[in-house]
């Protein structure tokens, strides 16, 4: 049942407004345009894209799930003001301000990081990880490398005890990093990740699989399509895509 993670998916009021923030401040490209979806990444072949969807539901809470970009010791000011310029702002979360990254915000509120440079993410990107709050990442850590396909990363020592980080076999693309937090899930994630068995494979199998080893399946009022949402052992919400 070999199933991968294929997609950031983050919801949107302004979808085309906000992909292209997120074309700009990473530049990336447009993939695919459809009525209620933009696709958006390095190039067709990139290991994990975003993905924007609309919603009208507001935001209320820090999100469970962000990004962290890199940067360079020599570009790091420019690159935050060149993303505060493209409509970016900073945020508050309760960080000290002694951090070695930077908060800001999109457009639409969604928390993301600029880290200060470290070894670990050069030549990785402009995406250094995908940062997932969990209560407990190490029980957690199993379901998502079976859910992504993903392997133990080396990013770990540059993250808080008890934090787990994994990426692609291939040795290519962000890392997905679970970062212990103590903040609990209280309402739907506006952003998650969308996970898809390989060509030829079950989406069936894929989905037993997944209930084994802790998902349970969540209604957040998709109706019907060709996806699957499920939600892992901690309650945080993902799709299982058909086979791609």
């Amino acid at each position: 049942m070999p199933v991968r993670l294929h997609h950031i998916v983050v919801d949107a009021h302004d979808l085309p407004g906000l992909a292209r923030f997120w074309t700009q401040a990473l530049g990336w490209q447009v993939l695919s345009v459809r009525e209620r979806e933009i696709v958006i990444g390095p190039d067709e072949n990139a290991p994990v894209g975003m993905c924007f969807m609309p919603v009208t539901d507001p935001k209320t809470v820090k999100n469970r799930v962000h990004l962290d970009l890199t940067s360079s010791a020599q570009d790091r000011d420019q690159e935050i003001e060149r993303l505060l310029a493209l409509g970016a702002r900073r945020v508050d979360i309760g960080q000290t301000g002694e951090e070695s990254w930077t908060v800001l915000a999109d457009p639409e509120g969604n928390e993301f990081c600029v880290l200060d440079p470290r070894p670990v993410y050069f030549g990785i990107g402009p995406v250094a990880a995908v940062v997932a709050d969990c209560r407990d990442p190490a029980a957690v850590a199993g379901f998502w490398k079976l859910a992504t396909g993903w392997v133990p990363g080396d990013s770990i020592a540059f993250l808080s005890a008890g934090s787990v980080s994994l990426r692609s076999p291939a040795g290519v693309g962000p890392y997905l990093e679970l970062l212990a937090s103590a903040d609990a899930k209280t309402v739907k994630n506006r952003i998650h990740l969308d996970v898809a068995p390989e060509p030829g494979e079950d989406q069936a199998a894929a989905v037993a699989a997944l209930r084994a080893a802790g998902a349970a399946p969540v209604d957040i009022g998709q109706g019907s399509g060709s996806w699957i949402v499920l939600a892992d052992p901690e309650g945080s919400e993902f799709c299982l895509l058909s086979p791609r």
